[in-house]
């Protein structure tokens, strides 16, 4: 099931990016002698940093919500999380005041998780808050994702 969540994220993840890395052209094996033979171009994308280490918050954040919700212990902060300030994203120009301002909120509300486990359902869902009002103005695509953490 969890292989099966990273690879939808990843697909929603790839929906936001822009950054072109490679073009391959494939021929039509087939030819009709009346057809002129075309070249078929698809194009490979490859996820920023950024979309990367978005997935692995993402993933490690649904693991998160299960332990809270069983009563489980809650562990230490994940340092790579850290990495969102510096992590290249598909387009520089969204490093914005507005996305560090969010980055500096989300990693407050993850880092009181463990600081404060008595109210890590609060804090989760603060977490959640934070990366839906960026989301809502960098990339639309993992919105509905992102709401199916919500600790209720």
């Amino acid at each position: 099931m969890d292989r099966f969540l990273v690879f939808i994220f990843f697909i929603i993840l790839v929906s936001c990016d822009k950054k072109v890395e490679k073009t391959e052209t494939i021929n039509d094996s087939v030819e009709k002698p009346s057809e002129k033979k075309e070249d078929k171009k698809f194009e490979m994308y490859e996820m920023s940093e950024m979309s990367l280490l978005m997935e692995q918050m993402y993933v490690d954040n649904q693991r998160l919500k299960e332990r809270i919700k069983n009563g489980d212990t809650i562990g230490k902060f994940p340092n790579h999380f850290l990495k969102i300030h510096k992590a290249v994203m598909t387009d520089e120009q969204e490093n914005d005041a507005f996305f560090k301002e969010q980055a500096k909120n989300f990693i407050k509300a993850q880092q009181m998780i463990y600081e404060d486990p008595k109210n890590a359902k609060e804090h989760f869902n603060t977490g959640v808050d934070v990366c839906l009002k960026c989301h809502q103005v960098k990339c639309g695509g993992p919105i509905p994702r992102i709401k199916k953490l919500y600790i209720e």
